[in-house]
């Protein structure tokens, strides 16, 4: 709450016409329409605002509990599997879950060691972590620069995608930084998808404090987040003709971000990384996700502390303090939902080697994926059936 609360006093800030709010205003060339819109966001939006954010600070916040396991609320273990179980579409138990995130985590450690040993000299991990994290050649010198990182990322993945995928959306994807009122707050990455009216898709990005961001992960979320990740999954999705509105535009998290975290993997495949740098930024990136499996579990059900969280993401990933504190903030108000990058994956890839198993040489990996993407977010169950549909067919 104290976090909401923030983001409140930066926008009651802002001058009406800087405003998030004030896009319509911005965009339209009417005077008489931007004079009208500035006059009701002052006369009805900022009061609106204010009276909200004096609601927050003065009722809600002191009657806002301490703990932070939903474990705490009744029946609360209860809720967390059936969160878990809305956000991934599967039924999986919290120390289940914790255990897989333990396992995982035992294998990327296990790459992340070959790795340093190869291309930076040393068996010892967490100090290489922390060195990206700190040593001025592993981060950035300005905003713009980050930019330019992710977008280079993202036009080596346009050119090889033919030989990966045989469908390609219609709509474009396109960089866009977090805003300031937003920014000190927000995740490293998200994605907006495409707007019925042509709009390109939106790979917003992190730029905040640029000169203590480290390049480590740069490229591997930017695959995650537009090509061959969210943007493609999600455009296919929306520009499905005649499919069903609902279908279009809505979704789950375990299929979503299970291939978003797919993704960054198959750009490994696909030859889009710079250097071992740069995959250890996909290291790290599957580190983070294992690291959810891990804490959202602990803090949910098993007792984990905030401060217990963010020292076992701290030593497992080159994440800044920073980032993972809004990562741990983001568990706690939103239980379940961390969970879904990592199992969803592990089935979608359970599922390819299923089919290379089963096929043999008549898989087709551009098939393959446009088969788990063709019929837009469904659940992961749904997913198993059509590609074991698929395999019998072929197979037949």
């Amino acid at each position: 709450m104290n976090r909401v609360i923030q983001q409140m006093d930066e926008l009651l800030a802002m001058p009406p016409a800087q405003s998030p709010f004030a896009s319509p205003m911005q965009r339209d060339s009417t005077p008489a329409f931007r004079a009208e819109f500035e006059a009701v966001m002052t006369g009805e939006l900022y009061p609106a605002m204010q009276r909200y954010r004096d609601f927050l600070v003065n009722e809600y916040l002191p009657a806002a509990r301490e703990g932070i396991g939903i474990a705490q609320n009744p029946q609360g273990v209860d809720c967390y599997r059936a969160a878990v179980r809305s956000f991934t579409t599967l039924d999986v138990p919290a120390r289940e879950i914790h255990e897989i995130g333990l396992r995982e985590m035992d294998k990327i450690q296990g790459e992340m060691n070959t790795i340093a040993q190869r291309s930076f000299g040393t068996q010892d991990v967490p100090a290489l972590l922390e060195r990206f994290r700190t040593d001025p050649q592993y981060l950035f010198r300005s905003r713009q620069e980050i930019v330019d990182y992710a977008q280079a990322a993202i036009d080596r993945a346009r050119v090889a995608m033919p030989q990966w995928f045989g469908r390609m959306p219609r709509a474009d994807v396109i960089i866009e930084p977090y805003q300031e009122f937003e920014e000190k707050s927000a995740a490293a990455a998200s994605y907006e998808i495409p707007g019925e009216d042509g709009r390109p898709g939106k790979y917003r990005i992190n730029t905040y404090k640029a000169e203590e961001q480290t390049k480590v992960g740069i490229e591997s979320t930017a695959f995650h987040e537009s090509i061959p990740g969210h943007h493609l999954q999600l455009a296919i999705g929306q520009e499905r003709e005649g499919a069903h509105i609902i279908t279009r535009f809505t979704g789950n998290s375990g299929f979503s971000e299970g291939w978003g975290l797919y993704s960054e993997r198959l750009a490994d495949e696909m030859g889009l990384f710079s250097s071992d740098l740069d995959r250890m930024g996909l290291l790290n990136n599957e580190a983070l996700r294992a690291a959810r499996m891990v804490v959202d579990p602990g803090l949910h059900v098993m007792g984990w502390t905030r401060d217990q969280a963010i020292d076992y993401m701290m030593h497992h990933t080159a994440e800044t303090r920073q980032a993972v504190e809004n990562e741990v903030d983001r568990y706690i108000g939103w239980p379940g939902q961390a969970t879904a990058y990592m199992l969803g994956n592990l089935e979608i890839r359970r599922l390819r080697e299923m089919a290379e198993r089963e096929m043999g040489d008549r898989f087709d990996i551009r098939v393959f994926h446009d088969k788990v993407l063709e019929d837009g977010t469904v659940t992961l169950p749904m997913l198993r059936a059509k590609i074991e549909r698929w395999i019998a067919a072929e197979k037949a």
